[in-house]
């Protein structure tokens, strides 16, 4: 990337505050290069690197436009560091090491150790086993050139023994965040269990997570935090939503009696309200969703990228309850009213979040029988072949080919339908069964030109899709959406729209 534009993503990213900040910081100054070339990017809203670069050279023809880039580069990151320190006791802490390191060069040696001891206890507060270790370790080096001053053998080894305990709790926090970020790992590039096999491939990383947090003997946040995202997210991928959503329960009220110990931007919560939300709408509990929507919209946080996927979970989760019922044309209004605040920011987020939110926009567009621009909203995404491999591809892609099978497009179909099966064939291991089921139905019903034929069909199928439904493992995607609703709509020429709503007044009524 460009450092031209580096710089114009940073200043994009940039909240109110922070650009008060650097008001306050050039408001004594004379016109810089550097100050204009802000302006360009914040006032002007030029966002092309090209075009920034020809408008600074156009007023500034004899400056260096390379040097005023880096220059203000390093100058925005000096600024946000400095605020960082006012907000977040993760830089607190570190920079009061700092001082304590500048202290000693200056030979105020009881200043220096008075700072330390104060690190150490804010660091024990904010459970900073990191910080404390780097407090602990500072100490005992300094203690050393001073040849020990004042300093017996005993409060020796316990000051030692202290750090000890705290390189062991490290220890055991990283043995379980190799874990958790194993799982994570897996849960990503294979997505939800789909066979037994899946399943027990995930037993030793569990054994392993269990055994860290019996063999524990203090009372950890990090540990206990760690623990229960583990185990919800474990949950998740055999398809035990109930469990999951206890252990987020949990993890939220961990979360709530210890909001000292958040981190700014507080990410792993917004990953407990998430997961959260992710559990009531398996279990279609769409009531219960607005509770953790509403402690969503409340969150707060200094950075922008941050607020940014709150906007987009908030977005996504509701558009999740209009698409479930079959509530299409509400779907479609959310998005409206989303376009400019979250939509048409899409390229500032993850991609794997761009490609969920094409997916369920195109999902929303199918079930308003706007098929155009349903393929449209999923053409970028199909052309990205480093996502072939990703589980949410092969769902994108089967949509895709719906979409294709409403347009009649039989030699896309074909082709497409081709190419998903060599990719099925490479996974056997995961029982793609819903995925095959879908290619088999699209590629066999294209023929079947009246209802009859339909009907006729539908007896065959009833039964295969009852099995599917039952599946544990199949039914993991069937909870994304709803494929078997789509093909009995097609079947007897109903809604898809009604179809759902019925389903859900049956779910509604199980609750």
């Amino acid at each position: 990337m460009l450092k031209s534009e580096s710089l114009i993503k940073l200043v994009n990213s940039l909240t109110k505050q922070e650009k008060k900040e650097f008001s306050i910081y050039i408001s004594n100054k004379s016109a810089k290069d550097y100050i204009m070339l802000f302006r360009l990017i914040d006032d002007e809203k030029v966002s092309i690197p090209e075009e920034l670069k020809q408008r600074f050279l156009k007023q500034k023809p004899t400056s260096s436009f390379n040097t005023a880039v880096i220059y203000l580069f390093d100058l925005l990151i000096e600024i946000l560091a400095k605020l960082r320190s006012k907000q977040d006791s993760y830089f607190l802490l570190f920079n009061e090491l700092l001082n304590a390191r500048v202290l000693y060069e200056k030979s105020m040696y009881s200043e220096c150790f008075h700072v330390l001891k104060k690190a150490k206890e804010k660091a024990i507060y904010y459970e900073n086993n990191f910080a404390l270790l780097v407090a602990q370790r500072f100490e005992l080096n300094y203690l050393l050139t001073l040849d020990f001053d004042h300093l017996d053998e005993t409060k020796l080894l316990s000051k030692q023994n202290k750090m000890r305990n705290t390189l062991k709790n490290i220890n055991k926090l990283n043995e379980q965040s190799s874990l958790y970020e194993l799982l994570k790992y897996r849960m990503n590039s294979r997505g939800a269990s789909r066979s037994l096999e899946e399943t027990q491939k995930l037993n030793d990383l569990v054994t392993s997570e269990i055994s860290i947090v019996a063999s524990t003997a203090v009372e950890n946040f990090e540990i206990k935090k760690n623990h229960q995202l583990f185990q919800a997210n474990y949950f998740i991928t055999v398809g035990d939503y109930k469990a999951a959503f206890n252990s987020f329960v949990e993890l939220n009220k961990l979360f709530e009696e210890n909001t000292h110990l958040w981190n700014d931007p507080p990410v792993y919560y917004l990953m407990t309200l998430e997961g959260m939300l992710e559990s009531l709408r398996i279990m279609h509990n769409y009531e219960g969703m607005n509770y953790f929507i509403d402690k969503l919209a409340n969150l707060t946080s200094s950075s922008a990228s941050f607020q940014l996927n709150i906007s987009y979970v908030i977005f996504i989760y509701r558009l999740f309850s209009f698409i479930d019922i079959g509530e299409f044309e509400k779907a479609e209004v959310w998005i409206l009213q989303n376009q400019a605040s979250l939509i048409d920011k899409t390229a500032l987020l993850k991609e794997s979040q761009q490609a969920e939110m094409s997916l369920y926009i195109a999902l929303t567009y199918l079930g308003n029988s706007e098929f155009r621009k349903a393929r449209k909203r999923l053409s970028i995404f199909i052309s990205r072949g480093h996502l072939y491999s990703l589980p949410l591809f092969r769902t994108i892609r089967i949509v895709n080919v719906m979409i294709h099978y409403e347009l009649e497009d039989i030699d896309y179909i074909h082709s497409e339908s081709r190419s998903i099966k060599r990719e099925i064939l490479k996974n056997k291991e995961c029982n793609l069964k819903v995925e095959s089921f879908m290619l088999r139905f699209m590629n066999y019903s294209l023929t079947k030109g009246n209802k009859k034929d339909r009907l006729t069909l539908w007896k065959r199928l009833e039964n295969e899709v009852k099995v599917l439904y039952a599946d544990k493992y199949e039914s993991q995607i069937l909870r994304k959406f709803d494929f078997m609703a789509w093909i009995e709509s097609r079947i007897f020429e109903i809604s898809l729209s009604s179809i759902l709503q019925n389903k859900n007044t049956y779910h509604s009524e199980r609750i």
